[in-house]
């Protein structure tokens, strides 16, 4: 194995770790955002609408992880299937990133040190993920 394929090894093996923990890290954000009194104020088709796409996206980022950390070599393998595969999760991690720059309302953010210093390593790690996937794609090329 060459230092390349090591090196993109390791990253996608960190890349599906990382992303675990942030489900299990996203678990806490609708206490910390205070979801509950949010969702109050919206009809009960919003707010099931709500869940159910918040639901969906943890599982994605889950089914990322388990994938990234159990299949590695499968995600790496040159694969046509490999590549649409690095390519989608690129895609989601790179409009995540956009999503948060262009597209949500700043004022409604929390502040605070802690906050601030949450969000700084959260799209961190959205923007790693983002050039880790990108990488694998380029790597399956």
């Amino acid at each position: 194995m060459d230092n390349f394929q090591l090196n993109i090894t390791y990253l996608i093996q960190i890349a599906g770790l990382a992303q675990i923990v942030l489900v299990f890290g996203s678990l806490a954000v609708p206490r910390i955002l205070n979801w509950s009194a949010e969702l109050a104020k919206l009809q009960p088709l919003i707010k099931q609408m709500f869940w159910t796409y918040a639901a969906y996206i943890l599982v994605i980022n889950l089914c990322f992880g388990l994938v990234s950390l159990l299949a590695y070599k499968d995600l790496l393998n040159g694969s046509l299937l490999a590549t649409l595969v690095t390519a989608f999760i690129a895609v989601y991690w790179i409009s995540r990133v956009l999503i948060q720059f262009f597209y949500f309302d700043r004022k409604g953010f929390p502040t605070g040190k802690w906050h601030t210093f949450a969000e700084v390593l959260l799209v961190s790690l959205f923007i790693s993920l983002s050039m880790v996937y990108s990488y694998a794609f380029y790597h399956n090329l």
